[in-house]
């Protein structure tokens, strides 16, 4: 049977244990919940992608932008994959803040010495952490989940940026498209006349050819907007994540309320909104919780171990107990102390080069939009009309007969070469407006850091 000493000593070995195993989770409890506040999902989390099938119109459908929006925020994989990271961040979060498993086996001494069994036994033991480790250890993870999440943001305004710039593309080419088809069918028609007028001997041979090549300029230009309509397209397609989607109408107008910006406020809302910028202060908490973790690694860790056993030999049962930490005399992390703070430094830097970054593109976009802005509203109000009176008056002095059929034709090119120079400077307008309030984000097919 146990001797009485020896069951004392067990007790106490286990209440040491156990008053371990309390003193800690009361040391990183706290920290622990402040962690887990710190690093809980922002709102980036509900603007998740939900992954599914699609259903998209058919040939002849249409599709407004809202309705592509919202394609793309279910199928564009950058999305997907973004959101896989940020799980990825908020497991490795969880992961660092655990205590270390206590190790619990057999002990077995002296087997067969003068023929006896020997000693045989069990014992567990327990790293405590301390110094805070874990919850510092959150801490830094917290910061990378953040990053994560802000990063996921990041990519949903390149995917809506994309998708409206895209739309906007689209949009113009459906347009240019309308304009070229109806100039290479008045071209058409005009070198049909002309070839009969020709034949039947009221002209000279000039007018049949002069109409015949402004019938094959027009088939020209009609094949480039046949052809950039397709592109226009297929780059839609990919950034809604359905590259195989049949062309559909899309409903809009590229006049419909055109945007004003002011580069000072719009400065403001980017430098106060930008997830890229937002993302660049994590690193810097990052790192100050970085030196921290650094700071307290030298604090020793604790390593208590309880063993009971049973000697055969002399029917006795013996307890014992160790309790160990290492000393921190030569190795107190001063080098990952350092490290740490040379980080600090980078991450403030680069916060300071981002926004200077973000200053010179916003700058650049500003640049075009003003431009573009300029150039619509002048074609609008004065190009445009120009072009609609030659027209008419061409149309009128052909009917009077004052004017020959190349004169119409040369006037019809002119109004629709006119009208595809205002759709251009429409679509540019849409485009650097689009990144404006897309805070300068893009590229949601890109590998994006």
């Amino acid at each position: 049977m146990p001797s009485t000493n020896a069951l004392r000593v067990v007790l106490v070995a286990f209440a040491l244990l156990a008053a371990g195993w309390a003193a800690a989770r009361a040391q990183d409890d706290r920290p622990l919940r402040l962690a887990r506040a710190d690093a809980a999902p922002s709102v980036v989390a509900a603007r998740q992608p939900i992954r599914g099938t699609v259903d998209v119109p058919l040939d002849g459908g249409s599709l407004s932008l809202a309705e592509l929006e919202d394609i793309a925020l279910r199928r564009n994989p950058g999305l997907a994959r973004a959101s896989a990271e940020v799980d990825a961040a908020r497991g490795h979060w969880l992961q660092v803040g655990l205590r270390p498993n206590p190790t619990v086996g057999y002990l077995g001494e002296e087997i067969g010495n003068e023929d006896s069994a020997g000693m045989h036994g069990a014992f567990a033991s327990q790293e405590f952490v301390r110094g805070g480790k874990l919850a510092l250890n959150r801490r830094v993870a917290g910061q990378q989940l953040r990053k994560a999440e802000y990063r996921l943001e990041s990519q949903r305004f390149r995917v809506l940026t994309d998708v409206r710039g895209a739309y906007y593309e689209v949009l113009a080419a459906q347009r240019g498209l309308e304009l070229s088809a109806e100039l290479a069918r008045v071209a058409d028609e005009a070198s049909d006349t002309a070839q009969q007028v020709f034949e039947g001997r009221q002209t000279s041979r000039f007018e049949p050819l002069q109409a015949r090549i402004e019938a094959r300029q027009s088939g020209i230009l009609l094949q480039t907007a046949k052809n950039r309509h397709a592109a226009a397209w297929r780059s839609l397609a990919a950034v809604l994540g359905e590259p195989d989607m049949p062309p559909a109408r899309l409903v809009g107008d590229l006049n419909d309320s055109l945007p004003e910006y002011d580069f000072e406020d719009s400065l403001t809302n980017l430098l106060a909104q930008s997830p890229q910028l937002a993302a660049a202060w994590t690193d810097v908490e990052r790192a100050r919780w970085a030196i921290e973790r650094a700071s307290a690694e030298p604090v020793p860790n604790v390593q208590v171990q309880a063993t009971v056993a049973f000697d055969t030999a002399s029917d006795d049962t013996w307890a014992g107990v160790q309790v160990g930490l290492p000393l921190p005399l030569h190795d107190r992390n001063q080098g990952e102390i350092a490290k740490s703070v040379a980080e600090l430094r980078a991450a403030e830097a680069n916060v300071n080069r981002l926004q200077l970054w973000l200053y010179e593109r916003l700058a650049a976009a500003f640049e075009r939009y003003d431009n573009a802005r300029y150039q619509a509203n002048v074609y609008a109000a004065s190009i445009l009309p120009d072009a609609q009176d030659a027209l008419n008056l061409a149309n009128l002095g052909y009917t009077e007969e004052e004017l020959d059929y190349l004169s119409v034709l040369t006037a019809q090119r002119q109004y629709t070469q006119t009208n595809l120079a205002y759709l251009d400077a429409l679509r540019e307008v849409r485009a650097s407006a689009v990144k404006i309030n897309g805070l300068l984000l893009s590229g949601s097919l890109e590998e994006n850091e």
